[in-house]
């Protein structure tokens, strides 16, 4: 680690302590860096834009994750047909073509969906 915070930091993901608290929700936080991005939740702040639109967030990932429509690039790929996706929740919900997994029942006629 090229600081003693980022490993302090690590630690915490082991031990569970989170001692930085949000004054406006109460969620905690391993790392002062993790509080600061979820107060942008609270403000609106997206200080993170992307170059290619007008777009813009409140983190590197989701700004990584929103190139992806600028570039194509889908780095998500099934391994039983191939198809490719953008995002990994996208290529999780596809699998259940293959599985035929069904996790969601409607409370009212309990039928099961896979989305």
């Amino acid at each position: 680690f090229d600081l003693k915070t980022n490993f302090q930091s690590h630690e915490r993901t082991h031990t569970g302590e989170r001692p930085y608290k949000c004054d406006d929700c109460g969620s905690a936080f391993i790392s002062r860096t993790k509080l600061k991005v979820h107060e942008r939740s609270h403000t609106g702040e997206r200080p993170l834009k992307c170059d290619e639109c007008d777009s813009a967030f409140i983190n590197t990932s989701k700004l990584k994750v929103h190139k992806r429509t600028h570039t194509g690039e889908k780095p998500f790929a099934c391994g039983h047909c191939g198809l490719a996706f953008s995002r990994n929740h996208h290529l999780k919900s596809h699998k259940r073509v293959h599985t035929g997994e069904r996790p969601y029942t409607c409370d009212i006629c309990h039928a099961n969906f896979a989305e």
